[in-house]
């Protein structure tokens, strides 16, 4: 449809409306990939920052719903993971810099059912919530089996050497947890991680969430929220020994 409006536009118009695209759009206004906004928190946390390293678990596409391509594009680079076949092939066309890699992650190494649906961003390997999520124009169109590996040695078999992680953002639909559960994080503690809370409808009900819980005992805090993903940074522990959730109360 744009292509045939151009074509129906004198060249004219068409420098015209660039101008203005260029002048307006481009200087007052930012382009943001993540589904909820992620990359524009970041953005604020990281604006002064030099390029770092990100690790982007269920990575699902190299710019769509991707908290990590305006980072990329501001000359940082990573590690992307994403259990869905083929899902690398654009990533590997799209950000050569990056490491991309066809895998999923859980808690041990284990043989998980993959429901993968006609609309690739709602892929899980959670049957409760794939179900959940069938009906009107979402379905199921395959289930794969497929052998999962702990974060920590997917990490251990590509992280490059003397890199430490700036950025974890995890999307895997449903078993966050389990990835964070699955790390070694006496080795691999980023200063910031992006996760899913699904079980935080509020700041005030922080406890409720094991995802929280879990990266409070690895001093983390939270710094910032979108509908459903929570940015934490790490910080050190306090010297009075007050617990991050104590400070939350």
């Amino acid at each position: 449809m744009r292509i045939w409006i151009k074509s129906l536009l004198p060249e004219t118009v068409l420098r015209y409306l660039s101008q203005i695209r260029q002048i307006w759009f481009t200087t007052y206004a930012k382009e943001s990939y993540s589904q909820e906004g992620e990359d524009m928190l970041l953005d604020r946390f990281l604006e002064y920052r030099e390029p770092g390293f990100y690790v982007d678990v269920g990575a699902h596409h190299p710019m769509r719903f991707s908290n990590t391509f305006r980072l990329y594009r501001k000359g940082w680079r990573g590690i992307n993971i994403d259990a869905n076949p083929g899902s690398m092939e654009m990533f590997q066309r799209v950000r050569p810099r990056d490491i991309n890699i066809e895998a999923a992650v859980s808690s041990t190494h284990q043989e998980l059912t993959y429901y993968i649906f006609n609309e690739p961003a709602l892929n899980t390997f959670k049957k409760d919530l794939a179900l959940e999520r069938v009906g009107g124009i979402y379905s199921i169109i395959k289930e794969v089996n497929i052998m999962t590996e702990p974060l920590r040695k997917l990490l251990d078999q590509h992280l490059p050497a003397n890199t430490s992680i700036d950025l974890l953002t995890i999307d895997v639909e449903g078993l966050d947890y389990d990835v964070l559960l699955s790390n070694d994080w006496s080795r691999y503690s980023p200063e910031f991680i992006l996760a899913e809370c699904l079980e935080l409808s509020a700041l005030d009900h922080a406890k409720s969430d094991p995802v929280v819980n879990l990266l409070f005992e690895h001093h983390y805090t939270m710094v910032a929220k979108t509908m459903h993903t929570v940015l934490f940074r790490l910080t050190l522990p306090d010297p009075t020994g007050t617990s991050n959730e104590a400070r939350m109360r």
